[in-house]
């Protein structure tokens, strides 16, 4: 049997690595719920789910009180059962963000435990489409770094063999945003994917304004521009630029991703795997993306994203931005500007255990 005989989750605060801005927020510090869930057979998952500074004791208090006491007792090898099981306990808070974090961190667990069991990585037991996925960098590209920080950032990246980079926008002009991307353009030239992300911060009206400024700057992306519940507001944007629009990243439920897609509102899915709710309906996202024709290239969490882009045939990219080094003792294997999916069996990351218990916070 693969009983549930405990399931604890505790709270771990991890120290930002780098100072990071955007148009609406900085990244205060990553609140990180981790989930344990152990079997009668000996077995332990592990599982998390994050947030960049607010909100994490709510999770934990979700999971405590609510979420793990309904997995205890299940069958761990029926994770699509657990999933909905944990899922309808909650009904008076689904959809939302606490709850989907909350069951993303057990979701990630019960994963962990199905490839431990079967002595495989993710990557393969979820899909195993390919090893290894592009990867772009955002480290370089905070809208706080100056016109000169952005170029010297996009320079080493390509140095490196990488193949893209992100840069922040929503500046007080358009025109400042766009003298950033161009000096960007043409430091790196036409042969480098370059994406924008505005973080929500914009009107309909003002993002349509802003991508004419930005077109002549041939973007692989215009990423989140507008706030998630404005689907109309990308879809007319969609329909008038050429420039590809991302959204995904703050979007908590298969059926809003559906909606943008049968819209024609998403030219990239971002599906973030904490924010979605786990595995389990992250890889609904991305199959019903590929039956839209439609790339995936996920939301930070890069360390357990390598290994769902790697799993999926639409799965385009990986982000750079390492955040979980100072609580694991392996860092990312990146070779010829892809990163290469752990192979060892579970979701592939080394946990630092000592590191951790120095960081628990609750």
């Amino acid at each position: 049997m693969a009983r549930v005989v405990t399931a604890e989750a505790y709270l771990v605060d991890i120290e930002v690595e780098t100072v990071r801005t955007d148009a609406m927020q900085s990244f205060l510090k990553q609140e990180t719920i981790f989930v344990e869930v152990a079997t009668d057979d000996g077995l332990t998952g592990t599982g998390y789910a994050y947030t960049i500074g607010t909100g994490g004791r709510a999770v934990l208090a979700m999971l405590r009180e609510h979420l793990l006491p309904v997995l205890v007792g299940r069958d761990a090898r029926e994770v699509e059962a657990a999933w909905r099981a944990l899922y309808d306990s909650t009904r008076a808070t689904s959809v939302g963000v606490i709850t989907a974090l909350a069951l993303a961190a057990a979701d990630l667990a019960l994963w962990d435990l199905r490839c431990l069991r079967a002595g495989e990585p993710l990557w393969r037991l979820a899909g195993g489409f390919r090893r290894s996925v592009p990867l772009y960098d955002t480290e370089g590209g905070w809208l706080h770094l100056d016109q000169d920080e952005l170029v010297a950032g996009a320079l080493e990246s390509q140095a490196k063999g990488w193949p893209g980079v992100k840069l922040k926008v929503g500046k007080p002009t358009g025109v400042e945003d766009a003298h950033r991307v161009r000096a960007v353009r043409e430091a790196v030239g036409p042969e480098f994917d370059i994406m924008v992300d505005a973080n929500q911060s914009m009107t309909a009206a003002e993002a349509i304004r802003r991508a004419a400024l930005l077109e002549p700057y041939d973007l692989a992306w215009f990423e989140e521009p507008l706030p998630a519940e404005d689907v109309a507001g990308h879809e007319r944007l969609a329909a008038a630029t050429p420039i590809p629009i991302a959204v995904g990243e703050s979007m908590y439920s298969v059926g809003h991703f559906r909606e943008y897609l049968q819209r024609g509102a998403a030219g990239i899915v971002q599906v973030d795997v904490s924010r979605i709710g786990g595995i389990t309906p992250w890889l609904k996202v991305a199959h019903l993306a590929e039956a839209f024709n439609v790339v995936v290239c996920p939301h930070f969490l890069m360390e357990i994203h390598v290994s769902l882009v790697a799993a999926v045939p639409n799965g385009r990219y990986v982000e750079h931005i390492p955040q979980l080094r100072a609580v694991t003792t392996e860092q990312l294997a990146i070779v010829d500007g892809h990163a290469v999916a752990p192979d060892r069996p579970g979701l592939g990351i080394a946990w630092d255990r000592d590191q951790i218990d120095a960081r628990r916070v609750a």
